[in-house]
């Protein structure tokens, strides 16, 4: 199977959409491989011709998610005015409310430690690209800049997970607005 056939190409993304509805409505080890099949409108055999295992496609899928947040993060002015939200913020923060039931099973008190430390990763890495490309906040220059990503990164995932599992939780708004004033100080 060539990966890059479009045929494989769309596969790929009809399993992915369908593994990421799936696990927002319940947890990841409950999910079948014939059920993924059945949700993407595929063969069964189609799924184990791109993924051996549901923990390979969701890994697979989440990456995507991962990436988006890492970009969204990394693209934030660091000089902007402590009142004003920067766009790729408020962009992430809402990313999130929209996926809600996904980002809670998988960030959440009983979320999967493995997506959390691969989001953590990831946001580290971007952000410290993003530091050494000097999109780097003022007055940290005797801090390393891989640390600093690390405090930012882990500082964000734990808004973000305590933030979608609180029983009232705020807008995407409030809360990129929150983060982005403790995140200025």
């Amino acid at each position: 199977m060539n990966p890059d056939d479009p045929r494989a190409v769309r596969s790929r993304a009809r399993l992915r959409a369908a593994i990421l509805e799936l696990a927002a409505a319940k947890e990841p080890t409950a999910i079948t491989m014939s059920e993924v099949a059945r949700h993407a409108g595929v063969n069964r055999a189609t799924v184990y011709q791109h993924f051996p295992d549901v923990d390979a496609l969701v890994t697979d899928a989440m990456e995507d998610a991962v990436a988006h947040v890492a970009r969204a993060a990394a693209l934030c002015p660091l000089d902007a005015p402590p009142d004003d939200v920067p766009p790729p913020l408020h962009a992430l923060f809402q990313h999130i409310a929209d996926n809600a039931p996904l980002y809670r099973r998988m960030l959440g008190s009983q979320g999967s430690a493995l997506f959390a430390a691969r989001m953590r990763t990831r946001l580290t890495t971007e952000l410290a690209a993003s530091f050494r490309a000097g999109r780097r906040p003022a007055g940290f220059d005797d801090v390393p800049s891989g640390v600093h990503a690390a405090y930012l990164a882990g500082a964000l995932i734990g808004v973000l997970a305590t933030w979608i599992e609180d029983d009232a939780p705020a807008s995407a708004e409030e809360t990129a607005r929150a983060f982005w004033r403790l995140f200025r100080t």
